[in-house]
C-alpha cells in the first residue's frame, strides 16, 4: 500500500513565513496529497479482470454476465470466451491465465477432485470448496440458484418400445442402443464408468460430440438412440424426448458458481458480491430460456446476459 506521509510545518516556521507563503505551502500539500490519493485508487482499479468460460451456451451466458457487472463496478475486464472443456478452463485458471469462470459443484467433483460421488448438495460444495482452495489456492463463492445436473435422454418411441423410465430400466437393454455425448463423458466418473459402476449399464456404441447441441439433432436424426443432456438445456422441455430417472443416484449436484483466483480476490473483494449478486437471481427455468434465447433465437450471448441484468436490476437501464 501507497503511504503519504505530509509533514505540518512547525508554530516557529509559520511565524516565520509571510502570510501569503504560508497559504501557498498548504495548498501545494494538500494537492499533492489529492494527486497521490487518486493515483492510489486508479492503480487498484487498474487490475485487468480476465473472465473464462467453457465452450458451451450457458457459460458464454454466465461469463458475460460476470464481465458486465464488474465493468459497471469500474473494473477493466478481458474476456477469454469458450477455452474448451472443464480441465482446459481449469488449467488456465490455476495457470493465472484467467481469473475467474463459471464451474458446476458436481463436474468439479469427477473431474478435477474425482473425489466419492455424493447426492448431499452441501457436502459436495464444501469437498470441492476446499480442495481447490488448498490444493490451487483458488475461492469458490456462493453457488447460483443453477443445478445443470446431467440429465439422461431417449426419443419418445425409444421410451414406449422399451419402457423406458429410468436409468435402471435403460440398463436392460443397453447393449442394443448407441449412446451418445461430450468429449469428457467416456472417462468421468459420473460419465459413462459411473452408469457402469451403479447401472452395469454398456451401450452398443458410444459417439463423441464437441458440442451440446449437436446430440439432440443426432438424436432426432436416429443418428443415435440415448444422450446427456443437461437440466437447462431447453430441449429437455420437448414432447418428442424422454427424461430418465436417475433411480440410483448416480449423479451428484450440479450447482454453478464463480471459481476465483485468490490473489485476485484478496486485492479486489468487491468482486465476490458483485458475482454472487448474478447468481442469486438465476435458476434452472430462467437458464433454460436464456439458453433458448441464443440458440433458437440466435440473439449474441452478450445481449441476451446484459438484458437480464438490466430486468433484475443489476445494471442501469
Amino acid at each position: 500500500m501507497l503511504t503519504v506521509n505530509l509533514e505540518m510545518p512547525s508554530v516557529r516556521s509559520l511565524k516565520s513565513q509571510p502570510e501569503g507563503m504560508i497559504m501557498k505551502n498548504w495548498t501545494k500539500g494538500i494537492l499533492v496529497a489529492g494527486i497521490m490519493a487518486v493515483a492510489m485508487f486508479q492503480s487498484a482499479s487498474a487490475q485487468t479482470i480476465k473472465i473464462g468460460s467453457k465452450n458451451f451456451t450457458e457459460q458464454y451466458i454466465l461469463a458475460e454476465m460476470y464481465a458486465a457487472v464488474l465493468e459497471n463496478a469500474g473494473f477493466t475486464v478481458e474476456r477469454k470466451i469458450n477455452l474448451g472443456g472443464t480441465l482446459i478452463a481449469h488449467q488456465a485458471l490455476v495457470a493465472g491465465e484467467i481469473d475467474l469462470y463459471p464451474e458446476y459443484t458436481g463436474t468439479a467433483l469427477a473431474s478435477v477432485v474425482k473425489g466419492e460421488m455424493s447426492t448431499d448438495t452441501d457436502k459436495v460444495y464444501t469437498q470441492v470448496r476446499d480442495f481447490y482452495a488448498k490444493q490451487f489456492n483458488l475461492t469458490w463463492l456462493k453457488p447460483s440458484g443453477i443445478n445443470n445436473g446431467y440429465v439422461i435422454v431417449v426419443r419418445q418411441e425409444t421410451a414406449q418400445a422399451n419402457n423406458l423410465k429410468s436409468l435402471s430400466d435403460l440398463a436392460k437393454v443397453s447393449k442394443t442402443l448407441v449412446f451418445g455425448g461430450g468429449a469428457e463423458f467416456p472417462d468421468r466418473a459420473d460419465g459413462l464408468p459411473g452408469l457402469k459402476r451403479v447401472y452395469d449399464a454398456e451401450f452398443k456404441e458410444f459417439k463423441q460430440f464437441a458440442k451440446l447441441g449437436l446430440r439432440y439433432d443426432a438424436l432426432e436424426q436416429k443418428d443415435i438412440d440415448v444422450a446427456n443432456g443437461a437440466a437447462t438445456d431447453w430441449q429437455i422441455g420437448s414432447k418428442k424426448l424422454v427424461p430418465l430417472a436417475d433411480d440410483k443416484g448416480l449423479f451428484p449436484p450440479y450447482y454453478v458458481a464463480p471459481v476465483v483466483r485468490q490473489d485476485v480476490l484478496k486485492v479486489n473483494p468487491k468482486i465476490a458480491e458483485l458475482l454472487e449478486a448474478v447468481g442469486a437471481h438465476l435458476d434452472n427455468e430462467k437458464m433454460r430460456v436464456l439458453n433458448a434465447k441464443v440458440e433458437t433465437d440466435h440473439e449474441e450471448s452478450e445481449d441476451v446476459a446484459v438484458d437480464f441484468l438490466k430486468e433484475n436490476g443489476l445494471l442501469p437501464k
